[in-house]
C-alpha cells in the first residue's frame, strides 16, 4: 500500500496526544502497582492466615491467573464496547479488588479479590497499549508505546514505596494503623484513588479513530485524528476505512495459521510475551522482600532494597523511551537478553555457591551480599530498557489491524499463564534452591537472545497499515 503524504501536526498536538496516552497508561499504572503492592503484604499474609508456601504462593498468583482471564476477553469488550468502555471496566474492578483483599477474612476470600485485580489488569494490559498505538503518530508510536510500560514500573515503585511507608510507620507490615487495620491491609486500600482517578480519565479522552471508523463513525475520528494529526486526517481516515473495508470482522479463526495452528505473527507475539515472564522478572517485584530477608537482610532493609530496584526500573524505562523510535525495537531486545544473560547468571553462580543456614537459605557473606545486589539491579537495568517496554510496544503495533485486539488478547493471556507459573513455582523452587531457580531464568533469557535473533522483525516507523 502506498503512504500516505504527511502533512505537519496542528500547534499543541505533540502534547495533546502525550496527555491522551498518559491518561489511557494510568491502567498499566494500576498494572504495576495491583501486582507489586503484594510485595510488602506476602509475610504478613501468610501469618495472619497461618499459610504455608503453597497457599501463600497460590495467593500471591492469584491475581497472575484473573490477569490471564482479563487479558483472554478484552480484546473482544474492546471492540464490541470500544477502547474506553474497557477501560472504565477495568477501573470499576481495580476499585472493588482494592477494597476487599483489604477487608479480606480468610486466604481464600482474599485470593478472590486478588482474581478480581487480575481480571482489571489483564483488561488494562491490552486495551492501553492498543489504544495508544491506535491514536499515536508513527513518528511517536514507540515512544508514546512506551508509556505503558513507563506507568508499569512507577505503579510499581510506587507500591513498594508505599509498602515502605505503611510498614516502617506500623513498625512492621503486621502492625496496626488507622481504624483498627494492619499495614499490610493499607496496602491493598491505597489502590483505590489511582484507581478512582483512572475511571475519570477514561470519561475525559477520545475514543480510539480506528474503531469509530470500524463502528461507522467516521467523523469523531476525523475530528480526533484532527487534533493529532492535522491536515492529514482526512487522508488517514480514509486509509483506515480502506483497510476496513477490505477486512471482516474479527473472529478467533483469523489468527489461525499453518505454523502449528497460528499465524507466523501471532506465534511470535505470543513467545515474546512468554519470554517476557520466563526471564523471572516478576520475581523481583513479587518476592524480592522475602529473598532478601531469606539472605540475612532485615525486614526494612529489604523493602529499601526493593523499592531501589523499582527506582532502577523507572530510570532504565526512560532510558528505553529516548532510544525505542532512534534504534529500534529489535537492538533493544538483543542487547537486553544479553546482559540479563550475565545478571542472571551471576545470581544463579551467587546463591548456588553459598553456604546455607539452617532455614536451607543461602548465607551470603563479604562481598557476595554486595555481588547480588549489584546482579539484580543490572539484571532489572537490562530488562527495563529491554523487553519490559519494547514486548508492549511491539505487541501494540505488529499485529494487522483487523487482528490486533485478539492477537493482543492472546498474547495478554499468555503472558499472563507465564507469570502465573514463574510466580507460583519461585516459594517452591526457593526452597530447593536460588541457585536453581535463578539457573533456570539464565536459560529462559539466553533463548530469548535465539528467539529474537531468528524471528523478530523492525518494525519502527511503519505505520499501523503497513503492518
Amino acid at each position: 500500500m502506498a503512504r500516505v503524504l504527511e502533512v505537519g501536526p496542528p500547534a499543541g498536538a505533540t502534547g495533546r496526544i502525550v496527555l491522551i496516552a498518559a491518561a489511557a497508561a494510568v491502567g498499566g499504572f494500576l498494572f504495576g502497582y495491583d501486582t507489586a503492592v503484594i510485595n510488602g503484604a506476602v509475610a504478613a499474609l501468610a501469618s495472619s492466615f497461618a499459610a504455608g508456601s503453597t497457599g501463600t504462593g497460590l495467593a500471591v498468583s492469584s491475581a497472575l491467573l484473573g490477569s490471564a482471564v482479563g487479558a483472554a476477553f478484552a480484546g473482544r469488550l474492546a471492540d464490541r464496547s470500544g477502547r474506553l468502555g474497557a477501560m472504565r471496566v477495568a477501573a470499576v474492578l481495580f476499585t472493588l479488588s482494592g477494597v476487599g483483599s483489604a477487608l479480606a477474612f480468610s486466604l481464600w476470600d482474599f485470593s478472590l479479590w486478588r482474581l478480581v485485580g487480575g481480571v482489571a489488569v489483564g483488561v488494562a494490559s491490552v486495551v492501553a497499549p492498543a489504544y495508544i498505538a491506535e491514536v499515536a503518530p508513527a513518528h511517536l508510536r514507540g515512544r508514546l508505546g512506551s508509556l505503558q510500560q513507563l506507568a508499569i514500573v512507577v505503579g510499581i515503585f510506587l507500591a513498594l514505596l508505599a509498602d515502605y511507608g505503611l510498614a516502617r510507620a506500623a513498625g512492621s507490615a503486621q502492625g496496626t494503623l488507622w481504624l483498627g487495620l494492619p499495614a499490610w491491609r493499607w496496602m491493598f486500600l491505597s489502590e483505590v484513588p489511582p484507581a478512582l482517578l483512572y475511571g475519570l480519565g477514561a470519561w475525559l479522552i477520545p475514543e480510539s479513530p480506528r474503531y469509530l471508523v470500524a463502528r461507522g463513525r467516521g467523523v469523531e475520528a476525523l475530528l480526533t485524528l484532527r487534533l493529532i494529526e492535522g491536515a492529514a486526517a482526512e487522508s488517514r481516515v480514509e486509509q483506515i476505512r480502506l483497510t476496513l473495508q477490505l477486512e471482516h470482522a474479527p473472529r478467533l479463526s483469523d489468527l489461525r495459521g499453518p505454523a502449528l495452528g497460528l499465524l507466523p505473527v501471532v506465534w511470535v507475539g505470543v513467545v515474546l510475551s512468554a519470554f517476557q515472564q520466563l526471564v523471572g522478572i516478576n520475581v523481583i517485584f513479587y518476592y524480592s522482600s522475602v529473598l532478601w530477608q531469606a539472605v540475612g537482610f532485615s525486614e526494612q532493609d529489604a523493602l529499601a532494597i526493593t523499592a531501589l530496584t523499582g527506582v532502577t526500573n523507572i530510570v532504565t524505562t526512560l532510558i528505553a523511551i529516548a532510544c525505542v523510535d532512534r534504534f529500534g525495537r529489535r537492538p533493544l531486545l538483543l542487547l537486553g537478553s544479553a546482559g540479563m544473560v550475565l545478571a542472571l547468571g551471576t545470581l544463579a553462580w551467587t546463591f548456588g555457591s553459598a553456604p546455607v543456614d539452617a532455614a536451607g537459605n543461602p548465607a551470603l557473606a563479604g562481598g557476595q551480599g554486595t555481588l547480588a545486589l549489584v546482579a539484580a539491579n543490572l539484571y532489572v537495568f537490562c530488562f527495563g530498557f529491554s523487553w519490559g517496554p519494547v514486548v508492549w510496544v511491539l505487541l501494540g503495533e505488529m499485529f494487522p489491524n483487523r487482528l490486533r485486539a485478539l492477537a493482543l488478547s492472546l498474547a495478554a493471556s499468555v503472558q499472563w499463564v507465564a507469570n502465573f507459573l514463574v510466580s507460583a513455582t519461585f516459594p517452591a523452587l526457593k526452597e530447593a534452591g536460588l541457585g536453581l531457580a535463578y539457573g533456570l531464568y539464565t536459560g529462559a533469557a539466553l533463548l530469548s537472545l535465539l528467539f529474537v535473533l531468528r524471528f523478530v522483525r523492525e518494525t519502527k516507523g511503519k505505520h499501523l497499515e503497513e503492518m
